[in-house]
């Protein structure tokens, strides 16, 4: 018998990897004739760039080293399909698996690194993008990734406004002019998810509470 083995990652214990080759040597130990495959998948989240890998042969990884989300740098990458295509993932740039628990609290967290391994795809050729966005750790509206890519943030002073989402608070204005151009065949979001921007159901009402501290006097915080 053969036997697929497509799980996502368990986040903050294993990749999709790691957990698929758990569940192989789990059923291979109990019955040892079958033909067990593993083959990891992921929700445009932690592991999209492994799970392309896996699946797409001639894929080919360029390592970069970005901005992380507080300002260190962090080492990723994207990935190279053989049609000419890239791969990039925000979770290993911007991502919230990068992050400590008491670190999800900074509101000057930024999704920079993310934009500077887009223009790094760009720069070297891409003919399209799949842009990866699941497991976020900012909630900068995207501000940092498009500051990476030649857009201007500006407070009323006309000065660049502070990273993450208290930068926000002080956006008096924004110029696009200078935003680095697509590819010819463009850019595909990679998500599992629709929430509009704002509203009820919006991703600022249901996501930002995972990445920023809860109004609240507690001293404890529970990501939702």
């Amino acid at each position: 018998m053969r036997i697929i083995v497509a799980p996502d990652s368990f986040k903050g214990s294993a990749d999709a990897a790691e957990v698929a080759a758990a569940i192989g040597r789990g059923w291979a130990s109990v019955r040892p004739d079958d033909d067990v495959v593993p083959m990891p998948m992921a929700d445009g989240g932690e592991g999209t760039l492994d799970a392309f890998e896996a699946a797409v042969p001639g894929a080919e990884r360029r390592v970069l080293r970005v901005t992380g989300p507080l300002g260190d740098p962090v080492d990723a990458g994207w990935l190279l399909l053989p049609d000419g295509t890239a791969v990039v993932e925000l979770a290993s740039t911007s991502g919230i698996t990068l992050l400590a628990e008491d670190d999800l609290r900074a509101q000057d967290a930024t999704t920079r690194g993310f934009g500077e391994a887009v223009a790094g795809a760009i720069a070297a050729g891409a003919s399209r993008l799949l842009l990866a966005v699941g497991s976020s750790c900012s909630t900068d509206g995207g501000a940092g990734a498009l500051e990476a890519l030649g857009a201007v943030f500006l407070t009323a002073e006309g000065a660049p406004i502070a990273p993450g989402a208290r930068g926000l608070a002080s956006l008096r204005s924004v110029d696009l002019t200078g935003l680095v151009a697509l590819p010819k065949g463009g850019a595909v979001i990679v998500s599992d998810v629709s929430n509009p921007l704002l509203g009820p159901n919006g991703a600022a009402a249901v996501f930002g509470p995972q990445k920023e501290p809860m109004p609240t006097t507690s001293s404890r915080w529970t990501p939702r």
